[in-house]
């Protein structure tokens, strides 16, 4: 199947076209050839987008068919238990009506430790979810760490999470990994190829992650009002040990409840990374319940233009960043070669970021989502 999109403004993640026209020819972006196509699609008054990537998701059944439907074409999932994931990776191998999908697949905590009481509350929620929820391997000690990491390089995980966090921020006490773990994993985590991710909490957490030498952080950090030198040190660390973040400021925006601080707060904190050019990548943090998969991404851009980006970098943070911190060469730009994950929007979200929900089709490796 060749399609050819005709007079469209690209976005590039780089870059955007003013007016350009963009063949997809099989699963791939290709040149234009001048060869007759089997479809083609007016783009006049329309943006061209790479397919979205949510950097932070939580997987479970009809979550990634639900992401697409929102032009999110690949899911980064923090945490998922491997008969879920199994079922979760096999749908996005063989069929094109769902999103792709890259997972941590078990994440590292401590026993008793977050997401524990969580797992706990949505359990009687998911009975329809095979597999979704359960015990699995934890840790307390940092000689276990090279065993755990090897175990989830077993399993396929594609990257390795790491849990610091005592619920604290929740009005609650939850047992979590010490400095010497963390670091211990971080280590083997790297020994194994795999790239280490921090689930923090707070601005301490961060610190503990940073210590430990991390690569990325989940989540912005909510207990610094704007301002504080404390805040501003600390995210001249991030900068300066090249540590991307995981904004999530949809999750803060549904966890805060009546506190609007929490956001304010963190949307400082995303502003200020921003500014010391330390690269943010829009994930949600979505579940079945709340933040949604697919129009809570959208939601985050929103945020993330409220924070300071532009329209542009907003869109950037949820294609070509999270690709190329992720490792996913083959997407997250609209080039020739590329995988032709695209998403047709009507207007320009490059200047009016809401833009983005205008959906007028998508494309998973070159089949166009049935709407």
């Amino acid at each position: 199947m060749r399609t050819l999109i005709r007079d469209v403004r690209v976005f590039d993640t780089a870059r955007t076209s003013a007016r350009a026209d963009v063949l997809i020819d099989g699963d791939r972006i290709a040149e234009p050839d001048g060869r007759r196509a089997d479809v083609e699609v007016d783009g006049t008054g329309r943006t061209l987008l790479p397919g979205l990537i949510d950097a932070h998701t939580h997987t479970f059944d009809g979550d990634l068919a639900r992401a697409l439907t929102f032009g999110v074409t690949t899911e980064l999932d923090m945490f998922c238990l491997p008969p879920n994931l199994a079922r979760q990776r096999r749908l996005a191998a063989e069929r094109d009506d769902v999103a792709d999908l890259r997972s941590a697949g078990v994440l590292a905590t401590a026993p008793g430790g977050h997401p524990a009481a969580v797992m706990a509350a949505v359990a009687p929620m998911l009975e329809h979810s095979e597999g979704a929820v359960g015990p699995f391997e934890t840790l307390s000690d940092a000689a276990q760490a090279p065993a755990f990491v090897a175990a989830r390089a077993a399993e396929g995980s594609d990257y390795l999470k790491i849990v610091i966090d005592d619920g604290s921020t929740s009005g609650t006490s939850a047992p979590t990994l010490g400095a010497d773990v963390v670091k211990a994993l971080v280590a083997a985590a790297h020994d194994a190829g795999l790239c280490a991710i921090a689930h923090i909490a707070t601005a301490r957490d961060a610190r503990t992650a940073l210590d430990a030498g991390v690569d990325g952080l989940a989540h912005l950090w909510s207990d610094t009002p704007p301002g504080d030198p404390a805040a501003d040190e600390l995210v001249a660390r991030i900068a300066a040990q090249g540590v991307f973040v995981i904004s999530t400021l949809v999750y803060i925006e549904v966890i805060g409840g009546d506190d609007p601080r929490r956001l304010e707060n963190a949307s400082y904190v995303a502003g200020a990374l921003h500014r010391a050019g330390v690269p943010l990548l829009a994930g949600t943090d979505a579940t079945p319940f709340a933040p949604r998969h697919g129009d809570g991404l959208h939601r985050e851009l929103e945020l993330l233009h409220q924070a300071g980006l532009t329209p542009s970098e907003a869109l950037a943070a949820s294609t070509g960043v999270p690709a190329r911190h992720f490792s996913l060469a083959d997407r997250g730009r609209v080039a020739p070669g590329l995988r032709a994950d695209l998403v047709l929007v009507e207007g320009d979200p490059t200047r009016d970021i809401t833009a983005s929900r205008a959906i007028a089709a998508v494309w998973r490796r070159g089949v166009r989502l049935s709407r």
